[in-house]
């Protein structure tokens, strides 16, 4: 096969996928903007990468791992940024922001989630998606008991935390 069909059957596989990048996406930021952008750092690593994908998981199991080291490491390096300036613009893009009407219940889950460390919200994402958990731990590095564990106590948390939010 020459370069130029493997690299076309790499990005129907990719363009196959696509689902998967958007959800990685859409956990670790919620403004489109930064999904966007964070789509093309994950695309670009997938491409940069593309030859050392060896076929020994699924290819949708090694885009996931591709996809959630790009998304935590970018969450990481925001984090870090964010601490280092703490100049308040938060407060100033909020005021300038489009206004939707808001839906509490929504809001609430979606706060919480975003106070999960990287690790748990990848989970959390992968066992939104139905993945199995032999799946996810394949994709995240751990064992499947692990998973498991670590997806019951992720659960029982946010039960607690969203029925002692009060909802305005």
């Amino acid at each position: 096969m020459d370069g130029g069909t493997a690299e076309r059957e790499f990005v129907e596989r990719l363009e196959r996928h696509r689902g998967l990048l958007v959800k990685v996406a859409a956990a670790y930021c919620r403004e489109d903007e930064q999904r966007e952008d964070l789509i093309q750092d994950i695309v670009v690593q997938l491409w940069s990468s593309r030859k050392r994908f060896d076929g020994r998981v699924k290819f949708s199991t090694w885009m996931y791992r591709v996809a959630l080291n790009v998304a935590i490491s970018a969450y990481r390096r925001k984090a870090n940024q964010a601490a280092a300036l703490d100049l308040g613009f938060s407060a100033v893009e909020s005021l300038a922001a489009p206004v939707a009407v808001p839906d509490p219940e929504r809001e609430v889950l979606f706060d919480r989630i975003d106070r999960l460390d990287p690790l748990h919200r990848a989970l959390l994402l992968l066992y939104l998606e139905e993945r199995s958990y032999a799946e996810i731990g394949e994709i995240l590095g751990i064992s499947e008991s692990n998973v498991g564990t670590k997806i019951a106590r992720i659960k029982q948390r946010l039960r607690h935390e969203i029925a002692a939010a009060p909802i305005v």
